[in-house]
Parts: structure tokens; C-alpha cells; sequence
């Protein structure tokens, strides 16, 4: 019973990174309108950027968030301009191609220049915990959940509270009324990538940090559980995408727990055959549907 329950809380901390790499990739998805074949990339950019801010700051982990947040929100600027701005009134599998390509060279790159084998991530957080009868929440645990709960609430506000946000969010419902009625629908998807890019690298960051390492083939794990996650909320429904991820999470540390932990990765697929059975259009937890 006390091993479950271990899993669990170890479930709900990793399905917490999980359920950010969802809102980021959700926000992409959502406001461009397009899938992305990069996410993950973005995701591994955001964790090197947390690698050597980390290295060249003692472990300062504020600064370390803010670098992998602005790492990989710039990389969102370029994946936006080259994949996506010429291509909204082409044919989908056009950008998703260059999707492809781009998450093809940023990978060999960082291969090419930070090496192909793993690194370990500095530790920014001390070890021990606090303990909770026979159970133990590590400080590490502590300082990822909150993390995450602090980004989700800073995001809920601007997009419901900013008039950005708001715009973010009418672009996402229907492109064309939102461009009929005076918004900057290219300006619009931009920001939205760069935001979703940069909640990716944030989430590259805390898997860095959970699990002490990283490496330049990171994304294809990192791609799969984002696509996973959000398939739970159609793809554009932020809350539902981010219970899939949190769902994920506990549902692989129980696997592990009961099984093996080679069946880890294969339950996300197993997670995804599910959902696109029983609810092929997603659920949608905040009500809101996309326009066509």
C-alpha cells in the first residue's frame, strides 16, 4: 500500500510536467491551427537552455526558468516565421512537412554543437523532503508542482484577464471572424507560438530537473506525451489536455508499479488508442469550441 502510494504522488509530480507539456502544445495548436512536428525539439532547447544557465549561475533556478522560457519562445519565432506565415492559406501538409524538417535540423544541431550523449542537469534544489507520516514529498517534487501551478495560474489570467489574451483566444475560436473584425491574426499566431514554445521549454526544464538529465533525442519522447495529452482535449481544450498529461503520469507510475517499467512509454499509446475510441473529438472542460 505504501508503494502505491509513493507512485502516486510520484505520478502526480511527473504527470504535472506532463500536463504542461500539453498546455504548451495545446496553445499552438489552438491559436495556429496547425500541428507541429518541432514541439519537442522546443522542449529539449528549453531544457539545454536550463542546462547551462543553471552551470553558469550556481543553480539559480528563477533565472533558470526565465532563460528556458525565452530560449525556446525565441525558437517559436523562428519556427513561426519559416513553417507557418507563408502557409495558412496552403495546404496543411505543406507547414507540417516543414514542421518536420525544422524538428530534423534543430535536433542534429544540438547534436553537432552540445554532443549526442546525455548530460547530467545541475542540482538547483536540495535534496531531502518533507515527510507526511510514512510517506515522503520530495523538495525537488515540491518545487515542480509549483512551478507548474504558478505558470497555469499566470497563463489562466493573461487569457482571460489581458486583452491579448483575449484576442489569443477569439484567433483560436474562428481565424476569419477574428481577422473580419480588426485583429492582427498574424501578429495573434505568433504570440500564441511564442507562448506555447516557451511553456514547452519551462516543461523541458522542470523534466531536466526531475529527473537529473537530458539529451539532444529527448523530443521524440517529449512529442509523443504532449500529443497524448492533448488528443483528451480535441487538441485545442487547454484544461482537458492538462488532465490527460496529469492522468498519463499517474497512470505510467502505476504500470511501472504493477508491471514493469518497460511498459513506461507504451501506456501514453495505449492512453491515446483510448481516447481516440471513446471520444475521437476530445472532451472539452471549459466549454469552448473551435470555429471553422
Amino acid at each position: 500500500m505504501a508503494y502505491l502510494v509513493e507512485q502516486l504522488i510520484n505520478g502526480v509530480c511527473q504527470g504535472a510536467i506532463y500536463a504542461l507539456f500539453a498546455i504548451g502544445y495545446t496553445i499552438i495548436v489552438g491559436v495556429v491551427g496547425l500541428v507541429s512536428f518541432t514541439y519537442g525539439e522546443v522542449i529539449m532547447l528549453g531544457a539545454f537552455a536550463a542546462l547551462y544557465t543553471a552551470t553558469l549561475s550556481g543553480g539559480n533556478i528563477f533565472l533558470t526558468i526565465v532563460m528556458s522560457f525565452l530560449a525556446s519562445g525565441v525558437t517559436g519565432i523562428v519556427i513561426h516565421k519559416v513553417c507557418y506565415e507563408h502557409f495558412f492559406e496552403a495546404a496543411r501538409y505543406i507547414s507540417l512537412i516543414c514542421t518536420i524538417g525544422m524538428s530534423m535540423l534543430v535536433k542534429n544541431l544540438v547534436q553537432i554543437f552540445c554532443g549526442s550523449e546525455t548530460k547530467p542537469m545541475p542540482a538547483m534544489i536540495r535534496s531531502g523532503g518533507i515527510r507526511l507520516g510514512s510517506y515522503q514529498v520530495t523538495y525537488v517534487q515540491i518545487a515542480v508542482i509549483l512551478v507548474v501551478v504558478v505558470l497555469c495560474t499566470i497563463l489562466s489570467v493573461f487569457l482571460n484577464r489581458t486583452r491579448q489574451g483575449i484576442i489569443l483566444r477569439a484567433v483560436s475560436q474562428d481565424r476569419k471572424a477574428a481577422g473580419m473584425v480588426g485583429i492582427d491574426v498574424n501578429r495573434a499566431t505568433l504570440l500564441g507560438n511564442v507562448i506555447g514554445c516557451g511553456i514547452g521549454g519551462v516543461a523541458g526544464m522542470l523534466y531536466a530537473l526531475y529527473y537529473g538529465s537530458l539529451s539532444a533525442s529527448m523530443g521524440g519522447m517529449a512529442t509523443m506525451k504532449a500529443f497524448s495529452s492533448s488528443v483528451l482535449g480535441g487538441l485545442v481544450d487547454t484544461p482537458a489536455s492538462a488532465a490527460g498529461g496529469l492522468l498519463i503520469g499517474i497512470l505510467e507510475n502505476f504500470g511501472v508499479a504493477l508491471f514493469a517499467s518497460s511498459f513506461r512509454d507504451m501506456i501514453a499509446f495505449v492512453f491515446l488508442i483510448i481516447v481516440l475510441i471513446f471520444f475521437p473529438k476530445g472532451l472539452r472542460i471549459s466549454g469552448r469550441r473551435r470555429g471553422k
